[in-house]
C-alpha cells in the first residue's frame, strides 16, 4: 500500500523513504564542503562519491533484500552483460524505499548544492534506474548515457549510483570506470564499495563503463537518474547510448560504432524510437 506521501505503508518507518532520506540528508551535510570541492575538480569527469551514506544495518538489509537473479531482466551482449529491475513493486519493499529516498525534495536539494546544477528532476518513471545486479563475468563496456528520457523532453544530467555488497574490494572488479580522457584513453577506477554513493555528471563526454566481476559474488546497485529541461552545455543535443569497445577490443569497438550509427539514424527518422524502452517502472 502507498500512503498520501508516496512512501508504502507496509514497511517498519526505520526503513520508510522519509526516514533513510534524513539518514542520507545528514550524511551528505557533513560531507558537503569536500563533495562540492571533488565535483568541480577540473579536467574529469564530474563526480564525487561518499561512504557510509546509511546506517550499517539498513545497508546490509538492502543488499539481503536483493532478489534472486533469475527473476530480474538480463542484458546479455557485446554492450554488457548485467542483471536489472525497475518494476519495484515485485520485490522487498526496502528495494523502492532506497530507491525513491534519493528522490526526496531535500536529497535533490542537497545534490543541486554540491553539484552547482539548478533545475533537478528526478526520475518517478525510474527510465534505466532501479536495481542492478551484476556476477561473475559480468561487465558494461564504455558509454555514453542516453542523453534524454524516455519521452525525449529533458536532458539526463547526473547519475546517482548507491552500491550495497558488503566487504567488496576492488580485486573482485565490477568497479566503476571513468574514462576522463575519452574511450581510447585509460580509466579512472572507483570502487564499487559497501554503502558508497557514487554522483556523478552524464553529458557527452562522460564515457564510463564496469569492468568485469572476477569473483563469486553479486555486485549490487541501487541507481537514479536526475534530469533537467536545460541543456548542461551551451547547445542543444541529444544522443542514444553509445558503447564503444575497450582499448584492447578494436574489433568489438567497430561492431559497436556502427550499432551507435544505426540506432542514431533510426531515433532520427523516428524521434522516440520504434519500440518504447521497456525498462521502466510501470504502476497499475
Amino acid at each position: 500500500m502507498v500512503d498520501a506521501s508516496g512512501s508504502r505503508s507496509d514497511i517498519p518507518t526505520s526503513t520508510s523513504r522519509g526516514q533513510l532520506a534524513g539518514h542520507i540528508h545528514e550524511r551528505l551535510a557533513q560531507e558537503k564542503a569536500l563533495l562540492t570541492s571533488e565535483f568541480a575538480g577540473s579536467g574529469l569527469i564530474r563526480s564525487c562519491h561518499i561512504d557510509d551514506v546509511l546506517p550499517d544495518r539498513v545497508a546490509r538489509a538492502i543488499y539481503d533484500a536483493f532478489p534472486d537473479p533469475e527473476t530480474m531482466r538480463f542484458n546479455k551482449s557485446l554492450r554488457e552483460r548485467k542483471r536489472v529491475a525497475a518494476q519495484m513493486n515485485l520485490y522487498d519493499p526496502i528495494l523502492e524505499e532506497a530507491i525513491y529516498a534519493f528522490q526526496d525534495p531535500s536529497i535533490v536539494a542537497d545534490i543541486a548544492e554540491i553539484t552547482g546544477l539548478s533545475g533537478l528532476e528526478p526520475d518517478h518513471n525510474l527510465y534505466a534506474g532501479g536495481i542492478s545486479l551484476m556476477s561473475q563475468g559480468h561487465f558494461l563496456n564504455p558509454h555514453i548515457d542516453n542523453s534524454h528520457d524516455k519521452d525525449r523532453d529533458r536532458y539526463r544530467v547526473l547519475n546517482l549510483l548507491y552500491y550495497v555488497t558488503p566487504d567488496w574490494q576492488r580485486d573482485f572488479g565490477g568497479n566503476l570506470e571513468l574514462w576522463d580522457d575519452g574511450p581510447d584513453g585509460r580509466p579512472r577506477e572507483i570502487v564499487s564499495a559497501f554503502n558508497r554513493l557514487v554522483i556523478m555528471a552524464t553529458d557527452r563526454s562522460s564515457w564510463h563503463s564496469v569492468n568485469r566481476v572476477r569473483c563469486d559474488g553479486r555486485r549490487c546497485c541501487v541507481s537514479n537518474y536526475y534530469f533537467s529541461r536545460q541543456s548542461m552545455e551551451p547547445e542543444d543535443y541529444f544522443h542514444v547510448t553509445s558503447f564503444r569497445g575497450r582499448p584492447e577490443q578494436p574489433l568489438r569497438d567497430a561492431v559497436l560504432r556502427c550499432d551507435v550509427a544505426a540506432r542514431m539514424l533510426v531515433r532520427k527518422l523516428f524521434k522516440k524510437g520504434v519500440r518504447e524502452n521497456p525498462h521502466v517502472y510501470r504502476r497499475t
